[in-house]
């Protein structure tokens, strides 16, 4: 099997994306990350452990996170 990247403008990406669909292709979406991007989250990631009881449970905060 072949892989190949492609560049699409922002206007034709649904055309596109059906098209592909329609095909039956497989799509696969890859982000790439700035490596300054990967050390500012590792960077915090360390600073969070420092400091366990400075962090919320994900259970008792995720409903300030929700719209309503």
């Amino acid at each position: 099997m072949k892989e190949l990247t492609v560049k699409i403008p922002e206007k034709k990406v649904n055309f596109f994306m059906e098209l592909v669909s329609q095909l039956g292709i497989e799509v696969s979406h890859q982000i790439d990350i700035p490596e300054e991007h990967k050390e500012i989250v590792r960077d915090r990631i360390k600073k969070s452990n420092k400091n366990p009881e400075h962090l919320l449970d994900w259970n008792k905060v995720q409903n300030k996170f929700t719209l309503e």
